[in-house]
């Protein structure tokens, strides 16, 4: 089933404090296709900065690549973005390993944040007598949003899918992470999946859900159920965070505001 297209306005403000020239590498563009359409956008670097955009070939997702002198730098980003996002299929099937398109194999192995290998047997346990297919996927998202707590500082960048599974806490990306780390543990291709969402609490940032990929297409879920999966405007897609993170900075930077803010056209 289809859904009426709905266009998102964007307004992205970052600010750093640089003590020396530093690099970054920002993905906050918005992504051209799978399900939206960019319909204008805007970029704005003060003060003025050498940078370029460059375009993954494969996942199309944007980088932007900034060299900052000392200083402030402030980047805003604006954009108006068409989503028309299909409500998801419930009864789409898990698709045997030889059936998976060559792209996606990759997507079922272990990774530097999802450690599937690790969490085979607890998946199975938990998982292994429910229903293959998209059904799965809700009855794993199900068991995050009760099993692990949403508390804000309680994991940090080094922290993987096994802590929150042990320690039953985490933010957004946590709880993306442990979902594409039982769905893999299940051989159910999924990736982490980052973007613009709205939402009450907490403050406005960045959000992460995941991608299963079922029925023979990806589809997104958010087992923090802060967020309906069909209005989130994507940025990135990636195995894990180390592929989607909104900013890489190669020096020292003192962040003064991420406020990436979105709201319906």
């Amino acid at each position: 089933m289809s859904t009426t297209p709905r266009p998102f306005n964007i307004d992205c403000k970052l600010s750093y404090k640089l003590s020396q020239t530093t690099d970054f590498v920002f993905q906050i563009h918005a992504l051209e296709g799978q399900d939206q359409h960019i319909l204008s956008e805007s970029l704005k670097i003060t003060p003025s900065a050498h940078y370029r955009v460059y375009e993954d070939p494969q996942a199309g997702q944007r980088f932007l690549r900034v060299q900052a002198k000392v200083g402030t730098l402030t980047l805003r980003y604006k954009a108006k973005v068409q989503v028309a996002r299909p409500y998801r299929k419930r009864k789409a099937p898990e698709l045997p390993i030889a059936e998976l398109p060559d792209n996606v194999l990759h997507n079922l192995m272990p990774t530097r944040y999802c450690e599937s290998d690790l969490l085979a047997s607890a998946a199975v346990k938990l998982f292994g007598g429910v229903p293959p297919g998209c059904s799965r996927v809700e009855a794993i998202c199900e068991w995050i949003h009760h099993n692990i707590e949403y508390r804000t500082g309680s994991s940090d960048s080094t922290t993987t899918a096994c802590d929150v599974f042990l320690r039953h806490a985490g933010v957004c990306r946590d709880f993306a992470h442990l979902g594409v780390t039982l769905c893999r543990a299940l051989n159910i291709p999924a990736r982490l999946a980052v973007g613009y969402a709205m939402f009450d609490t907490p403050p406005p940032d960045f959000h992460a859900m995941f991608e299963a990929y079922v029925g023979g297409r990806w589809e997104l879920f958010d087992p923090t159920r802060m967020s309906d999966p069909r209005d989130l405007v994507l940025i990135a897609t990636g195995r894990d965070a180390k592929d989607v993170a909104f900013a890489t900075i190669f020096g020292p930077a003192q962040t003064l505001a991420i406020l990436p803010e979105v709201e319906r056209g």
